[in-house]
């Protein structure tokens, strides 16, 4: 048997930077960034007015650590609808740590300047999580497996109502103001 040619029919194997890409969550994009913005967060804090070290300050840390602990977390889920959740709250930190530059912005805690680049910096976090679940929500349809973490719009209303209903509809979580059998009769008497 010739060696030559039974080494055209084998596929070569992947080269070890493609099998390496995406091995943990913090291959991704999107946690680099993530863990970039919740350093800088917490630069912040160090800048803070020593009567907010604790209060407003304790509140970045928390939600800092929240934002990139989501990303991880939801990494290690299997089910695609459990990272989505992850990421979601993901974004929720996220967007929380931006009001906390904006209370920060309110009280002259920070030179405008820095603000406005850490909320670039934000928003561009905010882009990439976009992304991630939408390549997430894209691989379960069965579209392309190509990981693209950067994106140039957020999610539309439709999206976002897709997102939601998707996790609710895996959710043991029954919402507070959703009655499942409302009463017939309302009376005020």
């Amino acid at each position: 048997m010739d060696t030559k040619n039974t080494a055209s029919y084998r596929k070569p194997p992947p080269s070890a930077e493609v099998r390496e890409k995406y091995r943990t969550f913090e291959d991704l994009d999107v946690y680099k960034a993530a863990r970039e913005f919740r350093k800088q967060m917490y630069g912040v804090t160090r800048q803070l007015p020593g009567f907010e070290k604790f209060e407003l300050g304790s509140q970045i840390r928390r939600a800092a650590v929240s934002l990139t602990n989501n990303i991880a977390e939801g990494h290690g889920r299997y089910h695609y609808l459990e990272q989505i959740k992850f990421s979601l709250n993901a974004r929720g930190s996220l967007e929380e740590l931006l009001d906390d530059l904006n209370v920060c912005e309110d009280e002259s805690y920070l030179p405008a300047d820095q603000i406005t680049q850490m909320k670039q910096e934000g928003r561009r976090v905010q882009q990439l999580l976009n992304g991630y679940m939408r390549w997430l929500r894209a691989r379960k349809q069965g579209a392309s497996l190509e990981l693209r973490e950067t994106s140039q719009d957020d999610f539309t209303d439709d999206e976002l109502t897709g997102l939601l209903a998707d996790a609710q509809a895996v959710s043991t979580f029954q919402p507070f103001n959703v009655l499942t059998n409302p009463p017939t009769n309302l009376s005020t008497t």
